[in-house]
């Protein structure tokens, strides 16, 4: 179970090093099984220690969001609903 956790935990420290271009973020565990982010390895700490869903959720909102995909079917799809509003 923790190879499932920590790779839930380093799949989010990859989006946002994709997200800003900064290959130096570095993932680290504790022995208690809590996970700290750092700008490079050896850093200090970004972050108190956290438990699994406390960190992918602080890591998934730093840097530069991505912009969701909207297609054209979405875009028809919320004009209807606005049309049919009473």
């Amino acid at each position: 179970m923790a190879g499932a956790r920590s790779t839930r935990a380093s799949a989010a420290v990859e989006r946002l090093k994709k997200r800003t271009g900064n290959a130096a973020y570095s993932m680290a565990r504790t022995g208690d099984g809590l996970f700290f982010l750092s700008e490079s390895p050896g850093a200090p700490p970004l972050c108190a220690p956290l438990e699994l869903d406390d960190f992918v959720a602080f890591v998934d909102k730093l840097g530069p969001q991505a912009e969701k995909r909207v297609s054209k079917y979405d875009v028809a799809f919320e004009k209807q609903l606005v049309r049919k509003k009473p």
